[in-house]
Order: structure tokens, then C-alpha cells, then sequence
């Protein structure tokens, strides 16, 4: 009864909104998995059934509040996971020493996750050579991690272009278009940047040596769930010819299935028939906006993005800021991990090893 009236005392949403606030390079999956520590350090559990529960009831109560929470989930389902195959059933010893070791473990396992888009970033920038011009979108911190290692390494002559497609809709403010500050880092390093609008990625194909983007989820197909507007960019790379790669962390890998574009666990509405004067104008959906590495911008930003969110939907689009599509395996070419290079195939093994 006290750790579940101690449940109810704290609010798992306000602090999982308080860490991405405080800090603006971390992703859903981690502050999720912060969150559920602090939860966890929060409460009066006292056996290894009530803490279990408290984690479910917190992990369930977080997801309902996030309209995306498929980048969300990896993080919480991961975390659970381990904390089920720690606090097995009918384990022995002081429960006190136990919530400590899970406390200083769950700690730990928070800080790897954060030093793993360090360790893609030094291992993948091998895979942009001299003279490569590289394609990417969105906002991904991971991609934007690896570009910039790769300039450091270049000793001061940077030997490689960057293409970068922004989306931006009719109402727009410059400042909120996602991925902005990665093209004004990467050029601050002398990193010759091109921006596009989505429009023009067939068209800009052909100057391209390679496709980089970032996910918000890697399913056990191989697939990956992303931005919308990734999956055109993977049709138009394998039909000219150019290699597809993802670059995302571990925590990234979600338990789904997903057959097609529509099969997604979640409501976009990125199709909506309207006859004229039906809805003209509609306000965007009150929420944060992720970009493609599932990075929930919170209230704070709910404020700086109210002005794209009115947008007249009639005639320029109901997709919202936050809106995914689903990129089947066949069109990615390798999955950049901090563990290393996967094949979209070698996925389901992967996720076989973090969960059994």
C-alpha cells in the first residue's frame, strides 16, 4: 500500500519532461529509462512484486501521455527487462541491498546509454571517405554526432559534403526547422553543407555518394522507424544505386513487427480526405515534437512550435511535425551500432541477445 501510494506521488511524465528540458542531447529512450530510476529510487517498495509493479504502472502511465511513444518504449521495455531478470522470483538476500545495487546499476546503465552515440560517432565516421558527398535529414543527434567526428578527424581539411533535406511546411518558423542546428555546427567546422527541401531528394541523387539517417526505432524485421519522409528517401537510394545506411544505439531496438506503413502502433492521420471549407484551418495537436532520433522537445517547445502547428491542412498536408513512416529492410544497406555494423537481417539475433 505505501509504495503504491508513494507511485502516486510521483509524476513520471513531469520528470521525463524535466530531463529533456534539462537537457537537449538527450533522447526519449534515455531520459525514459532516467525516469523510471528516479521512480524507482521514488518509491517505498520493500518487495521484489511491488517494485515490479510500481515500474509497470509508471512505464504504462508515461507511455499513455506521449502521442509517439514508439522510440519511448525501447528504452522502458529494455530497462524492464532487466530489472525482471535481476529481481527474479524467490531471490535471496537483504531487499535493501538489493534496491541499492539495482539503484547504482540502473544508474550505470543510463551512462552507457548515453556514451554509446560517442562511440558510433568515432566508429562510423570511417564510413565517410575523402571526396563522399552524404545525404541525411532530420534532426538526429547520432548522425549529427558522426558527421561532426568525422570532420575532427580530418585535421582541419575537411574532405567531405554534406546534403541536407529540411522539411518545412507553409508555416514554419526558420528557427523550429528541424535539423538547423546540426547544418550550423557541421558548417562551423568548415563542413561544406547544402540544404535541399524533400522535394528535391530525387533530384539531388545523383551528386550523392551515400544516404545517413538516424531512427526513432529499429524493428525486429530489420526495419526502422523514422521520420516521415525517410522511406521515399531509402526507395529513391536503391533505385539509383546508393548505399542506405541507419545509424542508431542499441536502446534503439524495439520489440515490433510492422508490415507496412500502416501498421504502425500508433494514430498519424497523415491522410486526411477534406472536402472544400471542411476544417480550413486546424491547430496543430498541443504536444512535443520529436524529430527522427525521437528527441521530445516538451512543453518549452510546444511554445516555440505553436506557430508551425497552425497550418492550413486543406491544402498543404495533415502531417504533423511528429509524423513517422516505417523503412523495410530490403531498402537499408547497414545498421551503424555502437556494438558495430548490422545487417537489417542480423537485427532479430540482436534483439534476441538483449532480451533472452
Amino acid at each position: 500500500m505505501a509504495a503504491s501510494q508513494s507511485s502516486a506521488s510521483f509524476d513520471i511524465v513531469s520528470t521525463y519532461r524535466r530531463l529533456l528540458s534539462e537537457d537537449p542531447e538527450l533522447t526519449m529512450p534515455v531520459a525514459a529509462i532516467e525516469s523510471l530510476v528516479e521512480a524507482f529510487a521514488a518509491s517505498q517498495a520493500s518487495t521484489i512484486s511491488e517494485t515490479l509493479t510500481v515500474l509497470s504502472n509508471a512505464t504504462h502511465t508515461l507511455k499513455a501521455a506521449i502521442p509517439n511513444p514508439i522510440s519511448l518504449s525501447a528504452g522502458t521495455d529494455l530497462f524492464q527487462r532487466y530489472l525482471i531478470t535481476t529481481l527474479r522470483p524467490g531471490a535471496g538476500g537483504d531487499f535493501d541491498a538489493i534496491r541499492s545495487h539495482l539503484l547504482s546499476n540502473g544508474r550505470l546503465f543510463v551512462e552507457r546509454a548515453k556514451a554509446s552515440r560517442d562511440k558510433i560517432a568515432g566508429f562510423g565516421r570511417h564510413f565517410i571517405r575523402d571526396g563522399a558527398t552524404v545525404l541525411t535529414n532530420g534532426g538526429s543527434r547520432v548522425v549529427g554526432a558522426m558527421l561532426r567526428s568525422a570532420a575532427d578527424a580530418s585535421g582541419g581539411s575537411v574532405r567531405f559534403r554534406v546534403i541536407f533535406a529540411l522539411s518545412q511546411n507553409e508555416h514554419d518558423d526558420n528557427d523550429a526547422i528541424e535539423g538547423t542546428e546540426i547544418v550550423k555546427s557541421l558548417r562551423q567546422k568548415g563542413v561544406p553543407v547544402a540544404t535541399i527541401p524533400e522535394g528535391a531528394v530525387a533530384y539531388s541523387m545523383g551528386k550523392v555518394d551515400m544516404v545517413i539517417v538516424g531512427a526513432e526505432g529499429v524493428v525486429e524485421n530489420g526495419g526502422i522507424i523514422s521520420r516521415l519522409g525517410t522511406y521515399q528517401m531509402g526507395i529513391l537510394a536503391k533505385a539509383a544505386g546508393k548505399p542506405f545506411y541507419v545509424v542508431a544505439e542499441s536502446h534503439k531496438f524495439v520489440r515490433l513487427y510492422p508490415l507496412s506503413q500502416y501498421d504502425l502502433p500508433i494514430n498519424q492521420q497523415v491522410i486526411d480526405f477534406k472536402i472544400e471549407g471542411e476544417n480550413d484551418w486546424k491547430q496543430g495537436p498541443d504536444r512535443g515534437v520529436p524529430d527522427d532520433e525521437g528527441v521530445d522537445v516538451g512543453l518549452e517547445g510546444q511554445a516555440k512550435l505553436a506557430k508551425s502547428n497552425m497550418r492550413s491542412s486543406q491544402y498543404f498536408g495533415n502531417a504533423s511535425a511528429n509524423a513517422v513512416d516505417f523503412t523495410p529492410p530490403d531498402l537499408i544497406s547497414g545498421i551503424i551500432t555502437e556494438s558495430g555494423v548490422l545487417t537489417p537481417s542480423a537485427v532479430s539475433e540482436e534483439l534476441i541477445k538483449i532480451w533472452f
